[in-house]
């Protein structure tokens, strides 16, 4: 007995579909992160397994030597490295993060901020991803900062939702 194929337009129709969904999933999660709001960070690229944040420069938001405060740098980066994450999972799954590693590699200075989360391993409970944070200003970008974050996927928790 043969098993039937299910047709190409339908598989592509389903892809489209669950790419809408956790687009707008992280994009009202996000709006709704008061961290992300307090340092003015951006939403600027959802794809399945990366997302993109990015942030202007501000005086309040460096150190003594007036390079973005290593602080924010692993806050924009845990969010990037998370949000990648929930475009891996169904839509009744929340991610949260349970570790991760920060290398610092050259001072933060340039006029904006990117931060790129891409998912390493997905998994069904444990979702590993990569972060990479560049400063961009005169010049080719810099690369500043990395990320490895391990995620935990949690289901049928009431009291955390997105």
């Amino acid at each position: 007995m043969a098993v039937s194929q299910p047709r190409r337009e339908s598989i592509q129709t389903m892809a489209n579909d669950r790419q809408f969904d956790f687009r707008d999933r992280i994009k009202a999660s996000f709006d709704k992160q008061g961290a992300m709001m307090l340092i003015g960070a951006e939403l600027t690229r959802i794809q399945q397994g990366t997302v993109e944040i990015e942030l202007s420069y501000r005086p309040d938001l460096t150190q003594q030597h007036g390079f973005l405060h290593a602080g924010i740098i692993s806050a924009a980066l845990d969010s990037a490295c998370t949000y990648a994450a929930y475009t891996m999972v169904d839509p009744d799954v929340s991610i949260l993060t349970i570790e991760f590693k920060v290398n610092l590699m050259s001072p933060g200075k340039g006029d904006r901020f990117l931060f790129r989360g891409e998912i390493t391993k997905p998994g069904s409970n444990i979702i590993v991803a990569d972060g990479k944070a560049y400063a961009i200003g005169d010049g080719p970008a810099k690369l500043i900062a990395s990320m490895t974050g391990t995620k935990m996927a949690l289901r049928g928790r009431e009291d955390i939702r997105e």
